[in-house]
């Protein structure tokens, strides 16, 4: 029993042994490893701040910002764990460590699916010019402001004051429209006149209402374009241009246009005719009314027999 002890504890100083003496000669990779990850450490922090200098200028916002920069120190960090353990010639583990990395991330991609999407989705629309916060859009069904982008949604501000929130991918993969992105809207103005006015002094009288009382986009003119005969009225639409980029500015411009018109038809006595419905029994080709129903034939039911029973007393009809 002795004996088996004596052996296995020369085993042990052996083995021990060993290690040391392996220990010893990569004492130099040690330190050259130990080294180089405390400059990666160090690197990695000014690399950050010049990640988030760069990004900054790309005109993301700071949410997206934040996490493209530790992406990007998280990578480069990855990298320099890579070269350590080269170093210190643990290939075997360099291999595991790749595979369980890509048995993991597969993994995590999979059941992060829909999260990684919109995240990506996000970064995208942070560089775009298309998506910048304070853009009136209309996307999905929803009209508003762009109140912010997030990591996983979009946030939209109705002109009504409430909040919409839209997946990233959603927004991304949907066609949407951009009001402010060119800086100026057309607006349009439906109206309509009389019949007996004259339609070319009614366009020369509203054309010159906007270009004399409002500020208009002088690069393109003020348009009319008569389009409709309607049950009263002739109709027409004036259309104009704009530099306006808020709801509430092309309200705005919407209304001086209105009162602008309303104003000059006014003074040179065009008529804004009321919806209305005239009878006109007297057509051409037909008789008048006072022809077809003359006054002697015009009667009353009366009498038991509800027959009619009128006489005629010095040219007018009386009802018995």
């Amino acid at each position: 029993m002795l004996e088996r002890f004596n052996e296995s504890l020369g085993k042990l100083i052996a083995k021990l042994g060993e290690w040391l003496d392996a220990l010893v000669v990569m004492l130099p990779n040690l330190v050259l490893a130990a080294f180089f990850l405390g400059i990666s450490i160090v690197a990695a922090r000014y690399l950050k701040k010049a990640a988030q200098k760069g990004l900054t200028k790309t005109g993301a916002n700071g949410t997206v910002v934040s996490v493209l920069s530790n992406i990007i120190v998280a990578a480069f960090m990855l990298v320099s764990l890579f070269i350590v353990l080269n170093i210190l010639n643990l290939d075997d583990a360099l291999t595991a460590l790749l595979g369980t990395a890509g048995v993991a991330g597969l993994a995590v991609g999979l059941a992060l699916q829909d999260p990684l999407v919109n995240l990506f989705s996000g970064v995208l629309m942070s560089v775009k010019d298309y998506y910048k916060v304070g853009d009136l859009i209309e996307t999905n069904g929803y009209f508003g402001k762009i109140l912010k982008i997030t990591l996983r949604a979009t946030v939209i501000l109705t002109p009504q004051g409430q909040e919409v929130v839209i997946p990233n991918k959603e927004v991304l993969q949907s066609p949407m429209i951009n009001f402010s992105h060119n800086g100026r809207r057309r607006i349009d103005i439906s109206c309509g006149v009389a019949y007996g006015d004259d339609l070319e002094r009614v366009k020369e009288i509203a054309v010159n209402a906007i270009a004399n009382d409002l500020k208009f986009n002088d690069s393109k003119p003020v348009e009319l374009f008569f389009n409709e005969f309607g049950d009263s009225s002739i109709n027409f639409t004036l259309r104009f241009w704009k530099r306006v980029t808020a709801q509430a500015d092309y309200l705005e411009a919407q209304s001086e246009a209105i009162i602008s018109l309303k104003k000059a038809f006014d003074k040179e006595g065009i008529t804004i005719p009321f919806p209305i419905r005239t009878l006109d029994l007297g057509v051409v080709g037909g008789l008048p009314i006072h022809e077809v129903y003359p006054p002697e034939k015009i009667f009353t039911r009366s009498g038991k027999n509800g027959q009619a029973n009128t006489k005629k007393q010095n040219g007018e009809v009386v009802n018995n």
